[in-house]
């Protein structure tokens, strides 16, 4: 509960929550506990929830941090039923002490027994409060809503939820119906989605998975699975992945079709990130750092056939995935993303070829990072022009119980 409450406050004070974890995985020499972990992602998907709970039996605005993230990750444990009401209590007391906050027992003690006393008035009375409701900022939950008619609430719902765990198949390596059958003598339900890919009925931590170390599959949501077949990939062509980081996308390209690929990471530690997943599976591929949008610092002149561009954007569609996300998102952000995607849609558009090919792409369900940048783009742009998607589906994935949420509008350039 400590170790929870100290990463929790830092993210309310603006930090990321994958790296906070890591600097407690650090701070422990190993991984963050499976528990520690749970807590933290439970507690930020019903964050605007838990807030409200506080404020609510506080009878005032927000407090000391420590202690008011001590109380949100010990609501959402007593909401979550997992643990038995007085260990969670008596967990929180002493946690107190060992946050440096020991004259807060009482008030913790009895502010989490008036919860367990209040419960149901307390569910009446949020109905009307939408953060608490919809445990999103109010600005999300309205452009959501702007946008999505008759979709808003499961899209909503889909943000506070777990996500799914999607498998990705290295055909180079195993027939997906052969790697199937392996799981199922391994003890593990999957069901298959097309193609390569392969949805776990629950969770589980990769090194359960059979042939993992050597290559045979990685884990990827299903619906950036799409990548390969929207790109129309042939042999021989010459690949871009202009923002290739963490490299799911790069190794399914490679997975798919021989050609070859220059993958580009602004980031140098995360371009190694790349080339250690490339190697895992056996795949090659020339990765750089650069940035993608100042093509003059490692473009040879040669163009791209295929160039696929994974943009930056507020990662509204995978949001379950990185639950701070909805809290560090500010409603000003957006036109700051659109901003970089258009510059890096420009500066792409120069290094593809006449009759090529580009694939945009955002794990975002915000249109002004979407429909709104490529409008923009076409219309500033006489030689560009929008196909239809080669696989039928719409342009926007809306997150669901089988994936995630992301954007895809293929541009070809004319000759």
């Amino acid at each position: 509960m400590r170790a929870a409450a100290t990463v929790v406050a830092r993210v309310a004070s603006g930090r990321s929550l994958t790296a906070e974890l890591q600097r407690a995985a650090e701070a422990d020499g190993c991984a963050a506990p499976a528990a520690l972990t749970d807590l933290c992602f439970g507690t930020l998907r019903s964050f605007g929830r838990v807030q409200a709970i506080v404020r609510a039996l506080a009878h005032r605005a927000a407090g000391e941090t420590t202690i008011d993230a001590l109380l949100w990750c010990a609501l959402y444990a007593l909401e979550s039923r997992r643990y038995a009401a007085y260990t969670v209590v008596d967990q929180a007391v002493r946690a107190c002490v060992a946050l440096g906050h020991g004259g807060a027992k009482a008030y913790v003690n009895a502010m989490l027994r008036a919860y367990l006393r209040q419960q149901r008035s307390i569910e009446a009375r949020f109905a009307a409060d939408p953060v608490a409701r919809w445990q999103h900022p109010a600005w999300w939950t309205e452009r959501v809503r702007a946008a999505y008619a008759k979709e808003w609430q499961q899209v909503l719902a889909a943000g506070n939820s777990h996500p799914p765990m999607c498998l990705r198949v290295n055909r180079r390596r195993c027939a997906p119906d052969a790697y199937l059958a392996r799981l199922t003598a391994a003890g593990l339900t999957a069901r298959p989605l097309g193609g390569a890919a392969l949805l776990l009925a629950k969770p589980v931590p990769t090194l359960r998975l059979p042939g993992f170390a050597e290559g045979e599959v990685s884990v990827q949501d299903a619906g950036a699975q799409r990548v390969p077949q929207l790109l129309d990939l042939c042999a021989g062509q010459r690949v871009l992945d202009a923002c290739a980081a963490p490299g799911g996308k790069s190794a399914h390209i490679l997975e798919s079709a021989d050609v070859a690929l220059t993958a580009l990471e602004l980031q140098a530690g995360r371009a190694e990130h790349v080339a250690r997943a490339l190697a895992r599976l056996g795949l090659a591929a020339e990765v750089r750092t650069a940035d993608c949008s100042a093509p003059e610092s490692w473009w040879d002149g040669r163009p791209y056939a295929r160039i696929l561009a994974d943009v930056p954007c507020s990662g509204s569609g995978v949001a379950r995935r990185h639950p701070d996300i909805k809290w560090l998102r500010r409603a000003g952000d957006l036109a700051g993303y659109a901003a970089r995607q258009a510059r890096i849609l420009r500066s792409l558009w120069r290094v593809l070829a006449a009759n090529g090919k580009l694939l945009y792409v955002t794990c975002s369900v915000f249109p002004e990072e979407n429909d709104a940048v490529v409008k923009a783009f076409l219309a500033a742009t006489p030689a560009a022009r929008e196909l239809p998607l080669p696989d039928g589906r719409p342009s926007q994935l809306l997150p669901s119980p089988e994936h995630d949420g992301y954007y895809f509008s293929l541009l070809e350039k004319a000759a």
